[in-house]
């Protein structure tokens, strides 16, 4: 029989439910949250009543396009970390009482794990052992991955991750939440060695963001000093600057990772894996190293339940199954 799962994501501000059936993607759907906007990020308390709101319109709609009905479903799987508290305990609390009344299994999967197995959605995928850098907006993480469950970090950030980086810079610009893809519009068409901002020296693997932040804080209060439509007036070289000062970082630290492990196998996940300037600065960097470089269809690097899936499925075959008393974990 076929191994059919229905996957629950809900581990910020974005509702997404996806089905997979025997490692084939059915349908992925994700409700955001516009009510968010108005406050310049993520308020943990409205997040989790928006999730209530949009959980069963979404499940019901990914599992009408995957034409699957709750009967045939093989498990449930959920996020059942990190994320905001509020946000999972609606996903898992849902995901639990579906397992039970359908007496399926139930299957945990931890998000960043996911957002790495990503990978194996679509085709080319990567061999093992390969490395990953994982970018969110919550984690800046160098992945060694031996297997689909066996892994190590072997380089993370030890303040802020580049996620907040892009966001923080998009704050102090005034753009409108979220303004990381904002800065990433705007640098396409701006000269990115026009301004010089700090480049964080971190021993070994590991990345600091917080003094790039604080360069770019006070490089931007001295330049409005002199001239309030400063901003204005250079807004794309501004951006331009400020992605690459993040996205130099990013790859020094990789290509380091690559040349100590002799792994050419280099795959990039998380959210800001979406970003063009750093999709090119891999591609160009695996030309130069002769790597092979993989990095996911743009609506699977963002935070959606297609991700959660194929991470359960794997799960499913190594019969990794939760107990009805599963918490959630914010970390």
């Amino acid at each position: 029989m076929s191994i059919n799962i229905l996957a629950i994501e809900s581990s910020c501000d974005d509702t997404s439910a996806s089905v997979i059936s025997d490692g084939k993607i059915l349908s992925n759907l994700v409700a955001g949250q516009k009510v968010h906007e108005a406050y310049g990020g993520v308020v943990p308390e409205l997040a989790s009543r928006a999730h209530q709101a949009n959980i069963l319109p979404v499940v019901d709609m990914a599992l009408k396009q995957a034409g699957m009905a709750l009967t045939d479903l093989s498990a449930i799987a959920f996020t059942q970390s990190p994320g905001l508290i509020g946000s999972l305990m609606v996903g898992c609390s849902f995901a639990k009482s579906l397992a039970q009344s359908l007496n399926i299994p139930l299957i945990g999967v931890h998000h960043m794990q996911a957002h790495v197995l990503a990978h194996f959605i679509d085709k080319p995928k990567p061999v093992f052992p390969f490395l990953c850098l994982t970018v969110s907006g919550g984690h800046t993480q160098i992945v060694l991955m031996r297997n689909y469950f066996e892994f190590e970090i072997i380089g993370k950030t030890l303040d802020d991750a580049a996620g907040e980086a892009f966001d923080k810079a998009a704050k102090i610009l005034e753009l409108p939440y979220p303004g990381g893809p904002l800065i990433d519009k705007y640098a396409q068409g701006g000269n990115k060695h026009a301004f010089e901002f700090a480049k964080p020296d971190i021993p070994e693997l590991n990345f600091s963001f917080s003094g790039l932040k604080t360069s770019f804080l006070y490089f931007i209060r001295e330049r409005i000093k002199t001239n309030p439509d400063f901003i204005n007036e250079n807004m794309a070289d501004i951006c331009a600057s400020m992605q690459e000062a993040i996205i130099y970082h990013l790859m020094k630290k990789l290509v380091k990772a690559s040349k100590q492990t002799g792994i050419k196998q280099i795959a990039l996940a998380g959210g800001v894996s979406a970003n063009t300037g750093l999709r090119k600065a891999i591609d160009i960097e695996g030309q130069k190293l002769g790597w092979q470089t993989f990095v996911p269809a743009f609506e699977y690097c963002t935070d959606n339940a297609a991700m959660i899936a194929i991470t359960a499925h794997y799960k499913y075959l190594n019969a990794e199954f939760e107990s009805l008393d599963v918490s959630p974990s914010a970390r």
